[in-house]
């Protein structure tokens, strides 16, 4: 069965960011849970050897980001500086169309798949051969569609951050006043760290803590890839992320593990129930990656 959706209400609109430079603080060393100070790469910047389908977990890494990290420099006035980027952030929706408009890559395309909060960025997967043309600094513009998109037949569902195009051509299956979504892992709400105290989650992400090896096991945590649907239990992100018995939430890897407390895999929302109205069905090919034929080198 279709899923019946309002895609005729949304609106298409541009939104523009820049490829962003990786940063560090005053020193370089990260302190990690055991309290060993560390230097690792971080965000930011082009990650020639990093895209979606590609392992979340075991780089010698710290919250790297898949593909291409994206962010709106433009300071606008007044006491909302940032409102470009927050835009940005905001509209842009997992699967949107990416392009590059300015520098030796212009006219490539590539395709939105996740945002991470704190640094806002927004991560566009291009080809390696894309890549390798891209420059820090150089523009890319998203066709941002999505945001307001709802499921029309299940009001107990709430739905953001992913294009419909992408949302159909997921295998979701109805049952009864529910739907069946398709995760390769299940992920218990005790596990699940930074991010969390936002008010909504149009923007940013929640990471999902590695900390504890017997969890780890449990829901084989080690094997998930950036890209990777899952799905959170006891977790309502409605208006923001709370822990609630029964409610369930949906969202994509959006960037890979990290070694301080409180930190790991990131996971942005893309669906939502408070009453429990999706059922997780795993599939390992649940992945950006595989929907949007990205990565045929590994999902065949």
């Amino acid at each position: 069965m279709k899923l019946r959706m309002n895609i005729d209400k949304l609106v298409k609109v541009s939104v523009i960011g820049e490829v962003s430079s990786p940063v560090f603080g005053p020193t370089p060393y990260k302190i990690s849970a055991k309290g060993e100070p560390l230097v690792l790469p971080g965000v930011g910047g082009i990650r020639y050897n990093v895209r979606v389908g590609d392992p979340a977990v075991g780089w010698m890494a710290d919250h790297v980001e898949p593909g291409v990290s994206i962010k709106n420099l433009t300071q606008y006035p007044g006491p909302q500086s940032n409102a470009p980027n927050y835009a940005l952030n905001v509209l842009s929706c997992i699967g949107n169309e990416a392009r590059v408009v300015s520098g030796d890559a212009k006219g490539e395309k590539g395709y939105v798949v996740g945002k991470h909060g704190g640094i806002e960025h927004v991560m566009v997967d291009f080809l390696e051969e894309v890549m390798e043309k891209l420059v820090i600094g150089d523009k890319v513009q998203v066709k941002a569609f999505g945001v307001g998109l709802k499921l029309l037949d299940f009001p107990e569902i709430k739905v953001m951050n992913i294009d419909p195009i992408l949302l159909e051509k997921i295998d979701i299956e109805v049952k009864d006043d529910k739907i069946e979504f398709p995760v390769t892992h299940l992920v218990p709400a005790a596990v699940m760290g930074s991010g969390l105290g936002a008010n909504n989650v149009y923007r940013g992400d929640y990471d999902i803590q590695l900390f504890d090896e017997e969890t780890r096991k449990k829901y084989n945590l080690d094997t998930l890839r950036l890209g990777d649907f899952v799905a959170i239990l006891d977790a309502d992100h409605s208006y923001g992320r709370i822990y609630k018995k029964g409610a369930i939430s949906i969202g994509v890897i959006s960037h890979t593990d990290c070694v301080i407390a409180g930190h790991g895999p990131g996971v942005t929302t893309i669906m939502t129930s408070s009453t429990g109205k999706i059922i997780p069905r795993i599939e390992p090919k649940a992945n950006v990656a595989y929907y949007l034929n990205l990565r045929p080198d590994i999902y065949k």
